[in-house]
């Protein structure tokens, strides 16, 4: 019950903070606060958990009706891939910091094919936000990883 409550926890922090966007000074290029909370849950929770949560938030984003089908296949391009890389190479502070980055990629990637716009317009219009969910992960990823082992060992005790 408890690892369903969290991963329900987790799926609405996805979903809530990728309502919050960062203006890019590229036009059209804003970014979501989620790319690196994803990157941190996946490092933090374990790449089961985060993907479960991420698809919870990308059901309930399509429900509440804030999603479209090509977000939604941002989202998974980006998660699909973030978390493979925790999976294939560990999870550390190098995993954390070009995890996140390569998610964005590979959706960019994922998104030509589809649309046929250019992945190097994509990307040049992602970069922003690419190098802030690589700092932004890599700044908190020890202060997250202390805070959730603080808060693991006080409901030990």
């Amino acid at each position: 019950m408890q690892q369903m409550t969290t991963t329900a926890m987790l799926a609405v922090l996805i979903l809530l903070s990728g309502t919050f966007k960062i203006p890019s000074p590229i036009a059209g290029g804003e970014f979501q606060l989620s790319a690196p909370i994803a990157v941190l849950i996946c490092a933090l929770f374990g790449f089961k958990r985060y993907i479960i949560a991420g698809i919870l938030a990308s059901t309930l984003g399509m429900m509440l009706g804030v999603h479209t089908i090509f977000s939604v296949i941002i989202q998974m391009s980006f998660r699909v891939v973030t978390g493979a890389v925790m999976a294939l190479f560990g999870t550390n502070l190098l995993t954390v910091i070009i995890s996140g980055p390569l998610g964005t990629l590979f959706a960019r990637i994922v998104m030509w094919q589809i649309t046929g716009v250019s992945w190097l317009a994509l990307t040049a219009a992602a970069a922003p936000g690419m190098v802030f969910t690589a700092v932004a992960a890599g700044a908190l990823y020890k202060p997250a990883k202390q805070l959730l082992h603080k808060v693991v060992l006080s409901k030990q005790n």
